[in-house]
């Protein structure tokens, strides 16, 4: 009930200014409609003037505080529509009588209609509809002649229906603004939540970008430093060499954390322009597995750099240094090949060993088991990525595969 009593809306100051001036405007309309209208300056025909029951003298003083009671409460009706409607227009139909002619101004009441159909709900304005008509036509305007009468209720009846039109064209305007706005604040909300999903996936990027450096790195530092640390008492220079390629390892890993993650450290600095790794860097990765103490075969004869976009090939050599890590750590092989490939549509990555394999039971078609490792999945999200197809398990014939397989198409 208080909700329909009082209008829960947010005025500010230049809105009660507002809502003054109109209320003092209508009543200034009311005031000069009225002495018009009851002036013989408007009429000059005696006998029209007869006829239509205008009668020529100044209306009395009470009628203007009939008017003010019409118009002046208009100053509240935003925050009280029913209230302020049903007394204004409760005024005007019982104090039509009052008038010296049919002039009584319906300004107040109109407006106050006109705000009800604007600030509450369609089935409210229906029933404010409903009651206008009923009263207009159980309370006409006095005087002895039916026809002027019925014709002043439809004059009435046909303002408060424009004035009702009204108020609810402002109010499908406003509930147009309302979804409007809504519909703005959800296209933001869906924005800033794809930003987000963006965000978190560069995140995830990054940190398998880390991840596949750093197993990588150390793995071929710990080698080395296991080398270095037998050679240091029967051959020296060995172990030197050994150490020297560790600091050499070192080196370039941290270089590559750097450069990947400086433009985190400052959204206002210049990333860096360097390219990533690229296949060029295969031997390496070749050399790092041979120093492991695998016996390598690479073949890259059918594969033209040339041809291949620059994030595929980056992709392959990411690829391929995540599948040679986990064969050096994890395989126990003594034999590794690598493979590299393309077409004028695709380039094709394959790197096999002879070593354990993953255990029974838990090879999958994709190599996405749970024991296959998180390099194994990271392959495989990078490939998705790329619309490609990826494989990784066991040989037939012992040992693990995994091959790749990347259109050279745009990315969509």
């Amino acid at each position: 009930m208080k909700d329909i009593l009082v209008n829960n809306c947010k005025m500010d100051r230049l809105d009660w200014v507002l809502d003054v001036l109109i209320a003092v405007a209508a009543f200034m309309f009311a005031l000069i409609q009225i002495t018009l209208s009851s002036s013989p300056l408007v009429f000059r025909d005696s006998l029209f003037r007869s006829m239509m029951g205008v009668i020529s003298r100044n209306p009395d003083p009470s009628i203007y505080i009939l008017l003010a009671l019409t118009t002046l409460p208009l100053v509240v009706r935003r925050r009280l529509p029913w209230e302020v409607f049903i007394f204004t227009f409760l005024v005007f139909v019982t104090s039509q009588g009052d008038a010296p002619s049919y002039s009584f101004s319906a300004i107040g009441p109109m407006i106050a209609l006109l705000t009800l159909a604007s600030e509450r709900t369609l089935y409210e304005t229906g029933v404010a509809a409903a009651i206008v008509v009923i009263l207009l036509f159980w309370m006409p305007p006095p005087g002895e002649n039916a026809a002027i009468r019925l014709a002043v209720v439809v004059q009435n009846l046909t303002l408060f229906a424009v004035a009702a039109g009204v108020g609810l064209a402002l109010y499908a305007f406003n509930n147009y603004k309302e979804e409007s706005k809504a519909r703005a604040e959800e296209t933001q909300r869906r924005i800033e939540e794809e930003s987000a999903r963006r965000v978190e996936e560069e995140r995830v990027r990054i940190a398998r970008e880390i991840h596949d450096i750093t197993a990588h790195s150390l793995s071929a530092v710990s080698i080395q430093a296991a080398a270095a640390e037998r050679l240091i008492d029967r051959n020296p220079a060995m172990a030197k060499e050994a150490v020297a390629q560790i600091r050499l390892t070192s080196k370039s890993a941290l270089e590559e954390i750097r450069s990947m993650i400086s433009v985190l450290r400052n959204e206002d600095a210049e990333a860096e322009t360097k390219p990533t790794n690229g296949t060029d860097r295969m031997p390496d990765l070749c050399e790092y597995a041979r120093e492991a103490g695998l016996e390598v075969t690479y073949d890259d004869a059918g594969y033209d750099a040339a041809q291949v976009p620059a994030y595929v090939d980056v992709a392959l050599f990411g690829i391929a240094r995540e599948a040679i890590t986990n064969t050096v750590r994890h395989a126990h092989a003594h034999k590794l090949k690598v493979r590299l490939a393309n077409t004028d549509v695709t380039a094709v990555l394959s790197v096999e060993d002879d070593g354990c394999g993953m255990p029974e039971g838990t090879a999958a078609s994709d190599g996405l088991s749970e024991s296959s490792g998180h390099g194994v999945q990271g392959m495989a999200e990078r490939v998705t990525v790329l619309k490609g197809t990826f494989s990784a398990g066991n040989r037939p014939q012992g040992g693990f595969a995994v091959r790749v397989e990347l259109p050279l198409g745009k990315r969509e």
